[in-house]
């Protein structure tokens, strides 16, 4: 993993593959989401995140909730897979409303079906991710370890640790995060998984752009 980690890690579900199906209990709202929903209805962007207790997931849980309007308008439905208990996330999203619509699922099955990769974790593993310096959102002034990056995010947004959130950040690491777009028969169109490019990836979310030139296979 500190070197090129894609190279390192096991196949995910690509291109040109069926998604599998799912049925989740829904977070903005009573009920369940599953695949049949929106299989021959729309095309459907599924963006997986860890637990609240990351900042760049919540991050890009803030930005998606903008991005989801644009995409709706090119005829593409967005779907975040939030991993942490729905009772939860149900409470964050209270006091943080979105507008997006997500699904809880704290036992990480989605991102077991679609292969999003847990690498294994290794010496050398934690040596690079205690000592490369990264600022992937690009809010601080200049670059962290990833670690310290998180803390000073957290810090920023005043964000404080549950009993859950301490469990999900201890059972999920290192699991990375991915965003898959299905066409309206399910199957996968293009697919962005975190940390392709190495470490250095850690925490990067895509933008507006590539999420909106990825729509354009499939609208």
């Amino acid at each position: 993993m500190a070197g090129n980690l894609k190279a390192e890690l096991p196949p995910t579900l690509q291109p040109g593959e069926p998604a599998p199906d799912f049925t989740l209990p829904a977070i903005h709202k009573d009920g369940i989401l599953s695949l049949a929903q929106y299989r021959g209805q729309s095309p459907v962007l599924l963006a997986m995140f860890r637990g609240l207790y990351c900042p760049f997931c919540r991050r890009g849980i803030a930005q998606l909730g903008m991005t989801a309007e644009k995409l709706k308008g090119r005829g593409v439905e967005t779907l975040a897979v939030v991993a942490t208990e729905v009772e939860r996330a149900r409470l964050y999203f209270r006091y943080r409303p979105s507008r997006l619509s997500m699904a809880a699922d704290p036992q990480m099955s989605m991102l077991r079906a679609f292969r999003v990769p847990k690498p294994e974790i290794t010496p050398e593993m934690m040596e690079a991710i205690q000592t490369l310096p990264v600022n992937p959102t690009g809010e601080l002034s200049e670059p962290k370890t990833i670690h310290e990056v998180a803390n000073q995010l957290n810090a920023r947004d005043g964000f404080e640790h549950t009993p859950t959130d301490n469990e999900d950040a201890e059972r999920q690491f290192p699991q990375l995060v991915g965003q898959f777009l299905l066409d309206r028969t399910g199957i996968i169109r293009w697919v962005n998984i975190e940390g392709a490019e190495g470490l250095t990836g850690l925490g990067k979310f895509p933008t507006d752009e590539e999420f909106l030139a990825a729509a354009a296979r499939v609208s």
